[in-house]
């Protein structure tokens, strides 16, 4: 029971509008306080400091800013540029080259808001141009950015690993395979979508094209090169990868193509500023509940009476992807993350589902919640560049929607594809 009310006190406050950080600070104190007394009030400033403090999580900070500086660079225009001569002769090429775009981006920032804010700010106003309605434009632009949480280097995933205990980079490896699959099938409805509307393509393929364009942005392709060949390559941890991703970004923008000033390495400070505080704020308040939780045993209680009722890994799988989805229609991802897999995990540890198959499972519910309103924050932010109503854009954005769902179900019950590369290099 006191998980419950500890749950409809969040959605409460929540509901009227309190920071979700806060909304978990305080009611885990409140929690803390009643279960311990006076004497515990002291530890949760300390539980706090030390939560936000685990070294993985400090990659986050450093690839949201490597992605700001994408943004401030003309890197993301150059990725853009090459996504164009690579598949804009397909029907409906624009869209297409929104899905390549988002993927070349989504490997160096792992920021899907920062994704379709570089990507869509460009391509939206571009696609309604050539007759794409704003609706088709902002959904594409925002589906196609949730790639940037399944494929590494991710930052959901760096929150799950932590929160688990599971290698970072075993999680971004297990993510490439269904990333992949992802933005093929994207694709395929654009395409499918794209004959339906009679949305035109982009001129010829040309190789004289695509050899110019590789060569514009062949810089800024070895970013994720060198962020993921030395996180893959055991050279560097995901941490130490993340600075190195901000250095290669900085080098590449300012020395390389030199489009980077003082100025704009400020404002990619802010920006990249602003978007850390809203996850390690999150992570902060959230290891107050954590802790509590993990004092009080409530996780493994929960296990113990799931389990009582069933065994079946599929049906409990099935129970964990209905809990997900319903979470993101209300919850940031990393809150999700945060608030649910330290509770679950002992059951899913208890029936034998592996963690990492789990954390990908996580991962792709997330990315749909991330297009669910009311909260649906990349959705939001690609209706405000496309300025279309969310609500009528979340019609269109079913069919993309169902893509990504279809990409869950397969991951989820058929694990020898989920973890098939994971099993590859790490046996």
């Amino acid at each position: 029971m006191v998980i419950l009310y500890i749950f409809i006190a969040l959605i409460l406050l929540i509901l009227i509008n309190v920071p979700v950080a806060v909304a978990l600070a305080l009611v885990g104190t409140i929690a803390t306080f009643m279960s311990y007394g006076n004497m515990a009030m002291p530890t949760v400033g300390m539980t706090m400091f030390e939560g936000a403090t685990n070294f993985p999580l400090i990659a986050i900070p450093l690839f949201i800013l490597a992605g700001a500086i994408m943004n401030a660079s003309s890197i993301s225009r150059r990725l853009i540029d090459l996504a164009m001569a690579m598949v804009g002769f397909i029907k409906g090429g624009l869209a297409m080259v929104t899905i390549g775009a988002s993927v070349f981006f989504a490997e160096i920032s792992g920021s899907s808001v920062a994704g379709v804010s570089a990507i869509g700010s460009i391509l939206i106003p571009a696609m309604r141009k050539r007759g794409y309605t704003k609706e088709f434009a902002a959904s594409i632009s925002s589906s196609a950015a949730s790639l940037a949480i399944i494929l590494p280097p991710s930052i959901p995933m760096i929150l799950y690993a932590v929160m688990s205990g599971e290698s970072v980079v075993q999680m971004f490896v297990a993510g490439i395979f269904p990333g992949l699959l992802g933005a093929m099938g994207l694709a395929a409805m654009c395409y499918y979508l794209a004959r339906k509307y009679n949305f035109p393509s982009e001129g010829r393929f040309r190789v004289s094209q695509l050899w110019i364009a590789f060569k514009e942005a062949i810089w800024a392709l070895l970013i994720p090169v060198i962020i993921l060949g030395g996180i893959f390559g055991g050279f560097v941890t995901a941490t130490e990868g993340a600075a190195l991703a901000v250095c290669v970004a900085i080098f590449i923008s300012a020395v390389v193509y030199r489009e980077f000033t003082i100025r704009n390495f400020i404002d990619s400070c802010k920006s990249a500023g602003v978007q850390t505080a809203v996850v390690m704020l999150l992570v902060a308040a959230s290891a107050v509940v954590g802790g509590y939780l993990t004092e009080t045993r409530i996780p493994q209680a929960i296990a113990m009476q799931i389990s009582e009722l069933t065994s079946n890994k599929y049906m409990i799988l099935a129970l964990l992807n209905i809990i997900f989805l319903i979470l993101g229609i209300f919850l940031h991802s990393a809150a999700a993350i945060i608030l649910v897999v330290p509770i679950v995990l002992p059951l899913v540890l208890e029936v034998g589902i592996d963690p990492l198959h789990f954390g990908l499972i996580v991962t792709l519910n997330l990315a749909i919640g991330q297009q669910t309103p009311p909260v649906a924050s990349v959705l939001i932010a690609a209706c405000s560049i496309a300025k279309s109503d969310i609500w009528a854009t979340s019609k269109t954005n079913l069919w993309f929607i169902a893509v990504l769902f279809t990409i869950l179900m397969i991951n989820t019950y058929i694990p020898a594809f989920a973890l098939a590369l994971v099993n590859f290099i790490y046996g």
